[in-house]
Parts: structure tokens; C-alpha cells; sequence
């Protein structure tokens, strides 16, 4: 009779769940999203805040409500499984292992971007330290995880604050900078909707929580709280961040830059606060960081207890009770692309991933019956249907990419079963 695997500990309360949601969510993205989101849409960008909340609200009630029923580490993956079947279930935990490992090389290298603006290897080796450093604090526990995110949190929303009021108090704030009510049409259909695709994944964080969900207490209630409120706090924070920024600079402005709130803040009559700007963005970068190792590692290590990763990834420490093997391989994984890919530029294929990842996720809390239900389910049915609305959006090469992401990971599985 074999043993069964081992778990992971109950540790995170309400509050901590909130703040590796919120670590999650406030990340670098609120110091980069708003510049290409002001290319696609101009003013029009703020419709595309809104709709991009709209379908993270959709997508964070799915997840709360199948996370409350199905409590443990992996996330949509175990979700899918259960409620559509064995291949769903691989093909959302696929994408998100695959895609967000991606994004964990992104963001350290965006932290190292802010930190350090000496020459490129300089930064190449600071963003290696800094996933080195974060994994090792991960491998100490979850405890320690939500600890530094909470310090990270509270830092970045300091930043984000003074960023706001400097902007206020810089005097050259205007209205007239948005261009009138019809500029809000600006790029039409497809360019707000590409705006909403854009600042969408800027809140999709709040899957960190749900693939954490064997190590919170008292599962059934918390997740279903903490995901909204997380939520609920990054949409406030967004708006009041891109209303400012658009405010102070316009939408041409906005569009042309390269460091969209550092523009804001010139703009605004306060270039004092640029150095603010640079701290939050390494903040913001390092707390994201930290919670997409966390979730990643979750769901490598859910995937391996399934054979469906390589099953010597389901360890879990004994002292620690974390899933090291998962988390060693993946500092070492995205050290790796650190020093080879530039990434930043190269990770359409993620947000194609999440995409899929939320998909499947709808989909499987459609599928959930009434005595389980805490939302409509038409809120499922919007959230699928706002996925696939923002896939079309994606530019064509990382679609493409995307697919073949996907059919090598398919491919692999089946003949990893064929074989068995």
C-alpha cells in the first residue's frame, strides 16, 4: 500500500492571503502597463481599466469558489481534473508552469532594470541574485514568503501614494490632458480591447492565492475572501494610478514612453519624485517575483504528484514544508534564462497561457453544481467569454507562439502516456 503525499502546512491566515494577492497583483506591471496600454487606446485606456477589472472579477470569483472546494496546492490544474478531465486540467497547469516561469525571468529582470542602471551584465547578474535570494527565502517557508511580501506591499503602495499626491501637488495636472470625451474612443474597439488585454494581466495575481490553497487555514472561507478584497484593493489602486498618470501627461505622452510614471510625474511639475518611481518599480518587481516562485512551485509540485512533471518535483521538505525540489528547479530554470533570453520582450506566449489558464477555469466552475456555488454562474460564462476575447487581441506572433507552447506540452504528455 503506497503512502500518501505528503502535505503541505496550514499557515496563512485572511490577511496573508491578501498580501500575497496583493504582491502579486501590485507588481511591476503598474510602472510599465499604462504606456502600451495609451498606445493601443489613448484616453480610451481607462474603458479598457474597467473591462480588464470586469473579467479579473469574473475570473477571481471562479477561482475563489473552486479553491474553496477544492483546498489544495496546483490551482486550476487540480481544478480542471477534477471538473473537465485529466487533459484540461495538464493543459491549464502546463500553460501556467510554462508561461510564468517565463514571467518570474521577466520580472527579475525588471527588478535589476530599476536597481541597477550600470551596464547589462551587471543587471543579468543582480536578477540572478535577486531569484537566488527569493528562493531561498521561499525554501524557509510560507511564513517568511508572506512576511517579506506584506514589507514589499506596504513599500510599493507608499511609492504609489507619494507618486499620486506629487502629481496633484505638481501643479500642471489637467483635465484638458485627456483630449475631451471623444477622445475616449481614440483606438476604437480593437484598440480598447487590446488595452484591456494589456492591463488584465496586470491583476491576475489573484491566482497565487488559489494555487496556495493547501496552505491556508480554514480554506472554504478565507480564499473566497481574499481574493475579492485583493482584487477589489488593485482595481482602486489602478485607477487612481492611470487617472493621475493620464492627468498629468496625456495619452501621447503616456504612449511614447518608455517609463510611463516617470513621464507622469515630469509631466506633473514634480521630477524630484523620479527616484521614487525607480524605488517602487524594484519593490513592486521583487514582490512579484517572490509570489510568482511561490505559485509557481505550487503548481510544478501538484503536476508532479500526478506524474504528469517528473515525480521527484512532489517532494515536500519535512522541517520546512515547502516543495523544494519544485522551487530549487525553478530558481535554477529561470537563472538560467536570466543569463541567456532577454525575455521582457519575448513573453507574449505568458499572457497567451494565463489566458488559457482563466479559460479553463470558467469553465470548470461552470461545471460546478448548485450546493457548491457562491456566484452565478453567468459570471463564469462572461469570464470564459472575456478570455477568448482577449486572446483574439494578442498580437498574432504570440498567439503563434502560444500554440506551439501548448502542442509541444500535449504532444509530450501523450507520449509520455504511450510510453507508460
Amino acid at each position: 500500500m503506497t503512502s500518501p503525499a505528503p502535505q503541505l502546512a496550514r499557515r496563512l491566515g485572511t490577511r496573508d492571503a491578501v498580501i500575497i494577492g496583493l504582491g502579486s497583483m501590485i507588481g511591476a506591471g503598474v510602472f510599465a502597463a499604462f504606456g502600451p496600454a495609451a498606445r493601443a487606446a489613448g484616453t480610451g485606456l481607462l474603458i479598457g481599466l474597467v473591462i480588464a477589472a470586469v473579467i479579473a472579477y469574473c475570473n477571481a470569483t471562479a477561482s475563489a469558489q473552486l479553491a474553496a472546494t477544492y483546498p489544495t496546492s496546483g490551482g486550476t490544474y487540480v481544478y480542471g481534473r477534477e471538473q473537465l478531465g485529466h487533459w484540461w486540467g495538464f493543459t491549464a497547469g502546463w500553460g501556467f508552469v510554462v508561461g510564468k516561469t517565463a514571467s518570474c525571468a521577466a520580472m527579475a529582470l525588471t527588478f535589476a532594470t530599476y536597481a541597477v542602471p550600470g551596464p547589462w551584465w551587471a543587471q543579468r547578474l543582480v536578477a540572478v541574485a535577486a531569484v537566488i535570494g527569493l528562493a531561498a527565502l521561499n525554501y524557509r517557508g510560507v511564513t517568511r514568503t508572506a512576511a517579506l511580501t506584506r514589507v514589499l506591499v506596504t513599500a510599493t503602495l507608499i511609492a504609489l501614494a507619494t507618486i499620486v499626491v506629487g502629481i496633484a501637488a505638481g501643479g500642471a495636472a489637467s483635465a484638458d490632458n485627456l483630449g475631451g470625451w471623444h477622445a475616449l474612443g481614440t483606438g476604437g474597439i480593437y484598440g480598447t480591447l487590446q488595452a484591456a488585454g494589456l492591463l488584465f494581466f496586470a491583476f491576475a495575481g489573484f491566482a497565487r492565492i488559489a494555487t496556495m490553497g493547501e496552505e491556508v487555514r480554514d480554506p472554504q472561507r478565507t480564499i473566497p475572501r481574499a481574493i475579492p478584497i485583493a482584487l477589489g484593493i488593485t482595481v482602486a489602486v489602478y485607477v487612481l494610478v492611470g487617472a493621475a498618470a493620464l492627468l498629468a501627461a496625456g495619452p501621447d505622452r503616456l504612449a511614447a514612453a518608455t517609463a510611463p510614471l516617470t513621464e507622469a510625474v515630469t509631466a506633473a511639475g514634480s521630477p524630484g519624485l523620479a527616484p521614487v518611481v525607480r524605488i517602487g518599480g524594484a519593490l513592486a518587481s521583487l514582490g512579484a517575483l517572490l509570489a510568482l516562485i511561490a505559485g509557481v512551485g505550487r503548481t510544478t509540485l501538484a503536476m508532479a504528484r500526478n506524474h504528469d512533471l517528473p515525480h521527484w518535483l512532489s517532494a515536500v521538505h519535512p522541517r520546512h514544508q515547502v516543495p523544494h525540489h519544485a522551487e530549487i528547479t525553478l530558481a535554477v530554470v529561470v537563472g538560467v534564462l536570466v543569463l541567456t533570453t532577454d525575455l521582457r520582450s519575448m513573453i507574449g506566449f505568458s499572457s497567451f497561457g494565463v489566458l488559457i489558464y482563466y479559460l479553463i477555469a470558467n469553465l470548470s466552475a461552470a461545471r460546478q453544481r448548485a450546493e457548491h456555488r457562491r456566484w452565478p454562474r453567468a459570471l463564469n460564462i462572461v469570464g470564459a467569454a472575456g478570455c477568448v476575447t482577449l486572446v483574439a487581441t494578442l498580437p498574432l506572433p504570440s498567439v503563434l507562439t502560444g500554440l506551439v507552447m501548448f502542442a509541444a506540452g500535449l504532444l509530450g504528455r501523450l507520449l509520455v502516456l504511450r510510453a507508460r
